[in-house]
């Protein structure tokens, strides 16, 4: 009797987690699809990386930030496949993408490969665009790829000292780091702490997110490690950006303030500066219709 009680309890816990499986992979699915992408990969090396792509027409490159993924350029993209061919990486070890403790990832080792994987891709000229880490690397790629850059988008990126300390800024001098997160209430603490109205995420999404979460505090935890200690590099380079540059920003960004734009605007030559109202540190997610309109017609 208590063997079949046993065998009752794991093929229900197993229809449990094959439903919300399924959920899971249905809801990505619905949203890939209403903005025209499809998941590919691709050999770089030693990494597998899986991205989005979809549209025709000139190339968006678009790199996300830290603890980030693909997915967080899912929404902003609806906006822009009917006129552009997007494409946005899982830059390793993010995401679905290879994760090697042997290698780097520092900001020039991503840039770097993910060069290596535009070139994979036969990509000659396009626009780049990056939020937070990824507008560090975006950057630090147009001044290391200046003729492949049609124009560089920098939302809320990373790479400048601020001349406002940020309230993340604020936390890691006290030895706390809410970017890394273990835990519900963690991961509740960081929504709030990211956007000023956090997108609604229904139960079992949030279930799998905080499992890879935790799956992958490690390498998390590495990459942190090892873009802190790069520090600021596109600060003393901004000079080499050619590129004419959107340098795009929420007005309550705690993790990069928004006094950062007043950097960026004075070190690069052609760049236009938008600052979106009641918004936090990821428009492209909190505001993702606003942040396309801005963005489409700088490219265009």
């Amino acid at each position: 009797m208590k063997s079949k009680t046993v065998l009752l309890l794991l093929a229900f816990h197993f229809a449990l987690t094959s439903c919300a499986s399924t959920l899971i992979n249905t809801f990505v699915k619905y949203e890939r699809s209403k903005s025209n992408l499809t998941k590919k990969s691709i050999q770089v090396d030693n990494h597998e990386i899986v991205y989005l792509e979809g549209g025709e027409g000139d190339v968006v490159l678009l790199f996300h930030g830290f603890g980030a993924d693909k997915e967080h350029w899912t929404r902003f993209s609806r906006y822009l496949t009917d006129k552009y061919r997007v494409i946005a990486p899982d830059s390793p070890p993010a995401g679905e993408s290879t994760k090697l403790e042997t290698e780097d990832y520092g900001y020039m080792s991503q840039v770097k490969r993910l060069h290596k994987f535009a070139e994979k891709l036969g990509l000659k000229k396009y626009h780049v665009a990056g939020n937070s880490m990824g507008g560090h690397i975006a950057g630090l790629y147009a001044t290391e790829y200046p003729d492949e850059v049609l124009t560089l988008g920098l939302f809320d990126a990373a790479g400048v000292n601020s001349p406002k300390p940020s309230k993340l800024s604020e936390k890691l001098a006290q030895g706390q780091n809410p970017l890394i997160v273990s835990n519900e209430e963690e991961f509740d603490n960081l929504m709030k702490f990211s956007f000023v109205n956090p997108p609604y995420i229904p139960g079992f999404f949030k279930s799998e997110v905080m499992r890879k979460s935790a799956a992958n505090k490690k390498f998390n935890e590495k990459v942190f490690s090892e873009i802190r200690r790069d520090g600021n590099l596109i600060e003393s380079r901004l000079a080499k950006i050619k590129a004419k540059t959107l340098i795009l920003w929420g007005d309550t960004d705690n993790i990069i303030d928004v006094s950062s734009t007043e950097v960026f605007q004075k070190g690069i030559k052609n760049n236009k500066v938008v600052i979106l109202k009641d918004c936090g540190h990821a428009p492209m997610i909190e505001l993702p219709e606003e942040t396309a309109k801005h963005y489409l017609e700088f490219i265009r």
